[in-house]
């Protein structure tokens, strides 16, 4: 059977108490006939000497027995509380007064008896009880001499058979019973009330074991997971705790849900890419199969051109894997920064003049504001590169012709400049701004023009320029074009 923690400490607490209280009894008992004995043993220290002394059947020796077993007799008629004994030198009991069979010993030990005479002080001192082979009672002693010869002792049992049946008679008196009744009755409304308490001080426990068990029920989930609700008071260790863990699991929740959207994002993303290089290399492949199956009936121009399309298949594929293998990279941090300070409009004119010859044929126009550009920069000049070229690619394939792109350049502060990548193009719905730079993502008007795009360009440029501590934001209006900007931090000239 399975107890809970309340039962056990239950139990426990039970254990203890009944424990305690059968030892404090007991000890309390003990300490209070050892006290008693130790009064009544100093009151009556000098009954034996004074009957000693005061009787003449014992003052002066024993010669009759017969008379001083009546003379026992008569004062145990008179303090039925005494038992009276001589015994000799060595301990034999010669006479005494009790009926026949009551003495039950024959000698008794005369070290105690020895040993009150000579310290009084001593006292409680416990002697062998005749009437009991194995009990000990307190007594009090007086040697007996016979011409100054030791003949000796008078024994005077203090508190003997009748006074113990009198004593035990008193004892199972009705009072007595309800006294001990009474006091029961209060030991056990203690015990009650200290369950109560224990009952108090671990229900938040058990709710805490409770809460638990539902969260492991639910697997790990709180969406459906009643709680119970902790007071904040810092000074309660187990509400602290248990807030403690609701916050933990509501954590574990949340990254449970975050894992699951990230492994949805995964699968959508390997199954737009199989369907990415499915198609470049679909095309790849029919191509070089009628160059190898029919190349002798082409003429060489159809042969260039279905080598020329092969090519650029190739090379979309080649993009498109670079961009994957890139995108990995960033996702899992393994792309390492190198600043350098170089002239940012260097750059940029580099950047204008690789994409002019593919602008010119589209009729874009492309330019860079202000004209002379001389701004001392501090990034990664390959990484700057990289979005650069993404974002004048992006900006020429959703630029119609006779549009124009241009790269501002604005300075903001002494620390800080301001590149932005504007174009006159189709421009971007409103409620696709913020999905654009997720991976894959392509908006609902994009414009590949006949080239496969993995839609991955965006969401590089958003890492790297993350990695240079720099942040990408994007303005669009539909049908009017679109500008991308992000912040750069300056070089002061000294």
């Amino acid at each position: 059977m399975k107890l809970s923690l309340y039962k056990k400490l239950a139990v426990s607490l039970v254990v203890i108490f009944c424990f305690i209280c059968a030892l404090v009894y007991s000890w309390s008992k003990q300490l209070e006939l050892t006290s008693k004995h130790h009064a009544e043993q100093n009151l009556h220290l000098a009954l034996a000497e004074h009957l000693v002394q005061d009787n003449p059947l014992i003052k002066e020796g024993v010669y009759d027995y017969k008379a001083l077993e009546n003379l026992f007799h008569t004062l145990m008629l008179l303090g039925p509380a005494f038992e009276f004994y001589f015994v000799d030198e060595n301990g034999k009991i010669l006479t005494y007064s009790a009926k026949p069979g009551k003495v039950k010993r024959s000698h008794i030990n005369l070290d105690p008896l020895k040993q009150l005479i000579t310290n009084p002080k001593s006292a409680p001192v416990y002697g062998d009880d005749p009437r009991n082979t194995q009990g000990k009672k307190i007594f009090s002693v007086a040697p007996v001499y016979n011409q100054q010869s030791l003949q000796g002792y008078l024994y005077v049992i203090i508190g003997g058979e009748a006074y113990d049946t009198s004593l035990n008679t008193i004892k199972n008196n009705d009072q007595l019973w309800l006294t001990a009744l009474w006091l029961g009755a209060a030991l056990v409304c203690l015990l009650i009330a200290m369950l109560i308490l224990l009952r108090f001080f671990t229900n938040p426990i058990q709710r805490l074991a409770r809460d638990v068990s539902n969260i492991e029920a639910a697997n790990y989930s709180i969406t459906d997971t009643k709680l119970s609700n902790y007071s904040t008071q810092k000074s309660n260790e187990v509400h602290s705790l248990g807030r403690s863990i609701q916050a933990m699991v509501s954590r574990i929740d949340e990254q449970f849900k975050a894992l699951e959207q990230s492994d949805k994002q995964r699968k959508e993303l390997l199954t737009h890419l199989s369907h990415d290089l499915r198609t470049p290399l679909a095309s790849l492949q029919g191509f070089l199969e009628v160059l190898n199956q029919s190349g002798a009936q082409l003429s060489a121009k159809e042969q260039r051109e279905y080598l020329h399309v092969s090519l650029n298949n190739c090379d979309q594929l080649k993009q498109l894997i670079e961009q994957i293998f890139e995108l990995a990279h960033l996702e899992n941090g393994e792309i390492s920064i190198h600043k350098e300070t170089f002239n940012l409009g260097e750059l940029i004119y580099d950047c204008i003049a690789k994409f002019s010859l593919t602008a010119e044929k589209k009729g874009l126009n492309l330019t860079v504001e202000p004209a002379i550009c001389d701004f001392p920069v501090v990034a990664d000049i390959a990484k700057l590169e990289r979005v650069l070229s993404n974002l004048i690619d992006n900006a020429i394939r959703h630029t119609p012709k006779g549009g124009s792109i241009a790269v501002h350049v604005k300075r903001i502060d002494q620390k800080q400049l301001f590149v932005q990548v504007s174009d006159t193009g189709v421009g971007i719905k409103h409620d696709e701004l913020n999905a654009i730079f997720n991976p894959h993502y392509q908006a609902s008007n994009s414009n590949n023009e006949g080239r496969q795009q993995g839609g991955l360009g965006l969401a590089i440029c958003k890492g790297l320029l993350k990695l240079m501590d720099s942040e990408i934001n994007v303005q669009s209006e539909l049908g009017k074009g679109t500008m991308f900007s992000f912040n750069l931090p300056q070089k002061i000239k000294v």
